[in-house]
């Protein structure tokens, strides 16, 4: 990464893009050196968008079936690697004498870059933007290695100024650095060890671990996937200043929200956009009645379980959010805006409950543990060491307490108050010295979406 930034910044600014685009396809390149094929499906896949877009705008007369072939593609390829080896060993599980299985590797970043693509063939096709006649322009604004692999989603419309001309001023390049090690800490410092406590009650088995243990694991689980994806969220935008380019906020404090319709307008907010922008508005949106919108929001919520898995417990997922969602807009809602104590021990409940469904893959074994979250439902709910919390939360307190603090608004608001650049690179430089040292220390998982 120095070198990349010495070369980016010592060229004129007509070569920037050359470097970036160099150092883009390099960053992937070597993310897919086992998988080479997903490095040639990328780039397939960033020349047929563009090519998608130069004949929509030139053969008007049969752009919608240009478009309808772009989306195709795209859906084909994830659909090949994301959820055929789900399906095939489902079959093969349901069916003993279809004796094949799969395991397919998911390239990395497919289920982004492939939303960038549609959203570009579709924004072209309704004539919001002009298609762009540099594959070397598009390419960049595919591959941009700070957000490829893991978000934000960025639409064409949001950079199309900065691909053409970008100014990189000190303040801006300073700023970005702070951004990206706050962020770096937020995942390394905190994310990191607090989801050790997960790995470790999974490890241990649900049959064995107590109903507070439980509790304290996906609470942990709860953070950890914040602050994971929030921290590499502010990487993202950290890097794209550091370039020129100004990228979407992603995290808006929605561990802060009252409801659960408010949680999701407020985590990855750029994916929540992207359905709105291109599914549920495409659909009727709220247009045609209560039935049809009840049906169009069930659909996003689906494609938001399939999204980020082939698994049933993301169809689940998908399912539970979208009940909880119609309870809010037809029931609930408007008394638990109005109830912001009671508002934040609704989802003090409702937020681990839900994230415990999207973690654990295995039905069966989901039954276990919400057997151990509510223990009133189910057998075994006594384990032989009933006190096998106090020994985690000797050692997790502090994280615990850390992921309540960083959750809400307040020490982003302290840090903001800091008016001595001196003070403010003091904790910067602490904050990176502490998260090499734990990466050098071999506590640096990979970040979750990785695996989406």
């Amino acid at each position: 990464m120095p070198i990349f930034f010495g070369c980016y910044y010592i060229v004129p600014d007509k070569l920037k893009n050359s470097i970036l685009f160099i150092g883009s396809l390099c960053f992937y390149f070597v993310g897919t050196i086992h998988n080479p094929e997903h490095f040639i499906v990328f780039i397939l896949s960033i020349i047929a968008d563009f090519v998608v877009g130069v004949w929509i705008e030139k053969f008007s007369a049969h752009k919608k079936v240009l478009l309808t072939i772009g989306i195709s593609l795209h859906l084909i390829s994830l659909a090949a690697f994301k959820y055929s080896g789900f399906v095939i060993n489902e079959i093969g599980r349901l069916n003993p004498s279809f004796n094949f299985t799969a395991d397919i590797v998911l390239p990395i970043g497919i289920s982004f870059y492939t939303f960038q693509g549609i959203s570009y063939i579709v924004d072209v096709y309704r004539g919001t933007i002009k298609a762009q006649q540099s594959l070397l322009k598009y390419t960049i604004y595919i591959s941009m290695f700070e957000q490829l692999i893991a978000g934000p989603i960025v639409t064409y419309g949001q950079v199309e100024k900065e691909l053409y001309k970008r100014q990189i001023k000190t303040s801006s390049v300073l700023r970005g650095i702070g951004i990206f090690i706050f962020g770096l800490g937020l995942k390394v410092l905190l994310a990191n060890p607090i989801g050790k406590l997960w790995s470790q009650t999974c490890a241990i088995g649900f049959e064995s671990i107590s109903t507070p243990l439980a509790w304290m694991a996906i609470i942990a689980f709860s953070f950890q996937i914040y602050f994971d994806f929030f921290g590499y969220s502010l990487m993202a935008i950290g890097l794209g200043k550091m370039l020129g380019f100004k990228l979407p906020k992603n995290f808006d404090h929605p561990y802060t929200s009252l409801t659960m319709t408010e949680f999701w307008r407020r985590w990855h907010m750029t994916l929540g956009a992207w359905f709105r922008e291109y599914v549920y508005i495409p659909l009727g949106g709220n247009r045609n009645g209560k039935i049809a919108t009840v049906r169009n929001l069930l659909i996003v919520w689906l494609l938001t379980g399939l999204w980020h898995g082939a698994g049933y417990n993301f169809v689940l997922w998908g399912t539970v959010l979208f009940i909880i969602i119609m309870l809010e807009k037809f029931f609930i809602g408007k008394y638990l805006n109005k109830m912001p104590v009671i508002a934040h021990l609704y989802m003090f409940i409702l937020i681990p409950i839900t994230w415990a469904i999207f973690a654990v893959d295995d039905i069966g074994q989901l039954g276990v543990f919400f057997t151990r979250l509510f223990p009133f439902f189910g057998q075994g709910a006594f384990p032989a060491y009933r006190l096998d919390f106090l020994k985690y939360l000797k050692l997790y307190y502090p994280f615990f307490i850390a992921g309540i603090l960083f959750s809400t608004r307040l020490p982003y608001r302290m840090l903001a108050k800091i008016k001595k650049p001196a003070v403010t690179w003091l904790i910067t430089a602490l904050l990176f010295a502490a998260s090499i040292y734990c990466m050098y220390r071999g506590f640096d998982d990979p970040f979750l979406y990785f695996r989406f």
